[in-house]
């Protein structure tokens, strides 16, 4: 009965192949479960017992699915972070080519440098010198708004 065993092992690792191919789009559930699926195939067959590769197999499998799965579903998932462009919202930068009215310039934001504009609201008479300390408000394209901080 060892073939049993055997099965064990390619269904695993066909498990283990699916998820690499599909791209982790399942979260990690077909290899892990392969994983778990080709050890306890692997078991049986280095104590050359089918018995004992089908329970480790059912048992891993289990472990995962009571324990693993939801503490890597957690670490997995970030809740109410923001990412990209959308983390630069309500960001403090400094003003290094000075902003006015219609013409735009450029500020300074841990180190990379933005195309920037004044925020409408300011008017056209407004204007910000090196040096000013500005809030991002909006982002449009690769031009962030700002108003004083």
């Amino acid at each position: 009965m060892k073939l049993l065993n055997w099965v064990l092992v390619f269904l695993g690792a066909s498990m283990i192949l699916a998820e690499v191919l599909l791209g982790a789009a399942t979260g990690f559930d077909l290899l892990l479960l392969g994983s778990a699926i080709a050890l306890g195939g692997a078991m049986g067959l280095v104590v050359n017992s089918t018995a004992v590769g089908l329970a480790a197999a059912g048992l891993l499998s289990l472990a995962y699915l009571l324990v693993g799965r939801s503490r890597l579903r957690r670490r997995l998932q970030r809740p109410n972070l923001p990412t990209n462009t959308d983390a630069l919202i309500d960001r403090t930068a400094l003003v290094v080519q000075e902003i006015a009215g219609h013409r735009p310039g450029r500020v300074k934001l841990e180190g990379d440098e933005w195309r920037a504009e004044l925020e409408p609201s300011l008017g056209p008479a407004a204007s910000l010198p090196p040096g000013t300390r500005v809030r991002i408000v909006r982002l449009e394209g690769v031009t962030v708004y700002v108003v004083p901080a």
